[in-house]
């Protein structure tokens, strides 16, 4: 006997819905506007699309252009380019950048001669 009622319109956890029309992350390209592909942690392409600005802003800045596309719309494109995966509304995983030119703990940078020249 099962415990649990499903309604024939539920559908599998592996079966994913579709994300409506997605916030795109893009860039100019001429006469062409192309839209930004990704890497997952493991290293896999994927195409990534947000669900409001705001959300696209909160992780790759207010000045990241975008474009505005169906979910199937963006897999059609990416498709090609060898992205097969889509995430949705991903979150920054990298460490915030403490500043141009510096380096673990705020220590500005030095050059390979810069060290060289000091250690010789």
């Amino acid at each position: 006997m099962c415990l649990f009622q499903y309604d024939d319109s539920d559908s599998e956890p592996e079966e994913q819905s579709p994300a409506g029309p997605l916030y795109v992350p893009a860039r100019p390209g001429g006469a062409h506007v192309v839209v930004r592909l990704f890497r997952t942690p493991l290293g896999a392409r994927t195409a990534v699309g947000f669900t409001s600005p705001e959300r696209l802003a909160a992780t790759l800045g207010t000045a990241q252009p975008w474009i505005r596309l169906s979910e199937a719309a963006l897999r059609a494109m990416a498709r090609p380019l060898g992205a097969f995966l889509l995430t949705v509304d991903p979150a920054l995983t990298a460490p915030p950048v403490t500043g141009v030119g510096a380096g673990p703990a705020g220590a500005p940078l030095t050059r390979a001669s810069e060290t060289t020249a000091r250690t010789a």
